[in-house]
């Protein structure tokens, strides 16, 4: 541990956020980032700037105190990308949090209270969390998210989660409570929304209209379609593209564009910016029965 703590540290930089609130005021709040290139980019969590006045400092463990701007946030994965005035930091490498197992031990490096470095060790205690996001009247789960019980505190949020080689699999994200902390992973999914936030500054994301969550399907129709599950809709917002399309409450979602549906997970992987206005097919099951809608994904709003 003590070898990913040295390699992390220069990575790993304490933020200092001044804060706007309705009555005008500014409250200075604080947290964590990653660096992820050596020009200056770096990672954190989206509640750290949220209402922030476009920026703030960011203090290293060699001493260097930078200004940043905020480049992108996206407030349903959780997820800011900022900007440093520097050209020669130490980038932390990324890894792949698909290849966690529970049990693992994990490192989080941040800086709660204010304390530069702070470094703590637990293990991996659960996988596939998921973690509500809310952006305006918008609620969406941040799926798979990592648990563990590596200690956690106040100026933690957008700090690293390391694998045993210092591999950055996770940006910390909240306290569940006593001795649990969540992480949003570091996998294709999340790879695609930093991408997007360093080169546009936002997230495109396809709007259905529909709540649901995975419901098993019928034997019969489980053997026939070679799955277990889809997702049933449970809400249909009025006026939104499902509704448009005649999804109701109770159809069950089994493919969406061609792609196989058994949870949220699939639900969201095809649910991305490049369906957006495009008519998409959606294979629903409706009372036993099978039946083909098209409908057209909208943007969504925040």
């Amino acid at each position: 541990m003590i070898g990913v703590a040295e390699r992390l540290a220069p990575s790993v930089a304490n933020l200092r956020v001044s804060h706007r609130t309705r009555g005008g005021r500014r409250l200075n709040g604080g947290g964590s980032a990653v660096v992820i290139t050596p020009d200056g980019f770096m990672l954190t969590s989206a509640h750290v700037v949220a209402n922030s006045d476009s920026g703030g400092r960011a203090s290293f463990v060699d001493g260097r105190e930078l200004g940043f701007e905020v480049v992108g946030s996206d407030s349903h994965s959780d997820l800011a990308v900022l900007r440093a005035d520097a050209s020669d930091l130490v980038p932390a490498e990324l890894g792949d949090a698909e290849r966690l197992r529970v049990g693992q031990l994990v490192v989080a490096i941040g800086n709660p209270h204010g304390f530069t470095g702070s470094v703590t060790a637990g293990v991996v205690s659960a996988l596939g969390r998921s973690l509500p996001t809310r952006s305006g009247a918008n609620v969406r789960v941040v799926d798979n998210v990592i648990q563990t019980d590596a200690a956690l505190n106040p100026g933690n949020s957008g700090g690293a989660l390391a694998d045993g080689r210092g591999r950055v699999v996770g940006i910390n994200t909240a306290v569940a409570g006593v001795g649990l902390g969540l992480a949003v992973p570091i996998n294709a999914a999340t790879r695609r929304i930093i991408g997007a936030l360093m080169s546009e500054g936002r997230f495109r994301r396809a709007y259905l209209g529909i709540a649901g969550g995975p419901r098993p399907l019928p034997p019969k129709l489980a053997r026939e379609l070679g799955r277990k599950s889809g997702i049933e809709v449970v809400e249909v917002v009025e006026g939104g593209p499902a509704a448009q399309a005649g999804l109701r409450p109770e159809d069950l979602i089994v493919e969406l564009d061609g792609s196989p549906i058994e949870g949220m997970d699939e639900l969201q992987r095809v649910v991305v910016s490049e369906v957006i206005g495009r008519a998409v097919r959606a294979k629903v099951v409706r009372e036993g029965r099978e039946h083909e809608l098209e409908l057209i994904p909208a943007e969504l709003d925040g």
